[in-house]
C-alpha cells in the first residue's frame, strides 16, 4: 500500500485513496473523528462555523453531504456564498483536512424527500420538525425531545462538492502536507 517501515504512506496516491477510506468510513461510525467535521462558511464579512454531522460521501464524484434544517442561518449563508471549508481533525492519524467545497441545497427534490422518508420515523426526524428555525430565542431550554405537529418538515441536504483538500499529518518523524485538485496531487512544505 506504499507505507514505510514505521506504516507512514509514502505515495500521494496511497494517502489520497486512504483519506477517501476514511472519510466513507466516517459516515458510518458515529465514534469516528471526522464524522463531526466544523464548516465554515461566508456570513456577509465574517467567517461563520459551526459542527456538522458527515451523512454521505461519495469519493467518484468527490461530494458529500450533510443534513440541516432548511431555515438554519448556514443555508441562507451558502445561498449568498456557495462556498465554504470542512475541517476535520484524528487525533489517532497525526491528520487534519481541510476540505475547499462548493455547496448546494435541495429542499424539496428526489434525494431531499428519500433521505427524509427513511429518518422520518426516527428520533433524528426531531430536528426537523420544530416549529421555531434554529436560534430563536426561547425562554428556556426545551425539557425533552419532541415537537408539536407542524404543517411540514424543514429536512434538507447541502452537497459539498470538493474543490481541493488540503492534508496535513503530524508526526514525531516530521509533519508532512499535500493537496489535492482533482485527481493531482502536489506535495506543499508543511
Amino acid at each position: 500500500m506504499g507505507a514505510d517501515n514505521a506504516g507512514r504512506l509514502q505515495t500521494l496516491d496511497a494517502i489520497q485513496a486512504e483519506i477517501w477510506r476514511q472519510l466513507e468510513a466516517a459516515t458510518g461510525d458515529t465514534t469516528h473523528p471526522w464524522r463531526t467535521p466544523v464548516l465554515a462558511t461566508i456570513n456577509g464579512h465574517l467567517a461563520d462555523a459551526r459542527t456538522v454531522v458527515l451523512r454521505e460521501v461519495d469519493a467518484r464524484d468527490r461530494r458529500f453531504m450533510i443534513y440541516t434544517d432548511e431555515r438554519a442561518a448556514k443555508v441562507a449563508q451558502l445561498l449568498s456564498h456557495p462556498v465554504g471549508t470542512l475541517v476535520m481533525w484524528s487525533q489517532t492519524l497525526g491528520w487534519q483536512l481541510r476540505c475547499r467545497v462548493h455547496l448546494a441545497v435541495e429542499m424539496s427534490g428526489l434525494a431531499a424527500s428519500s433521505r427524509w422518508a427513511r429518518i422520518k420515523l426516527s428520533p433524528a426526524a426531531q430536528d426537523y420538525l420544530s416549529p421555531l428555525p434554529p436560534g430563536t430565542v426561547i425562554d428556556a431550554p426545551a425539557p425533552t425531545p419532541g415537537h408539536k405537529a407542524v404543517a411540514r418538515d424543514y429536512f434538507s441536504i447541502i452537497t459539498a462538492r470538493l474543490l481541493s483538500l488540503d492534508w496535513l499529518e503530524l508526526n514525531e518523524q516530521g509533519h508532512r502536507r499535500a493537496r489535492f485538485d482533482g485527481s493531482q496531487g502536489s506535495w506543499l512544505q508543511p
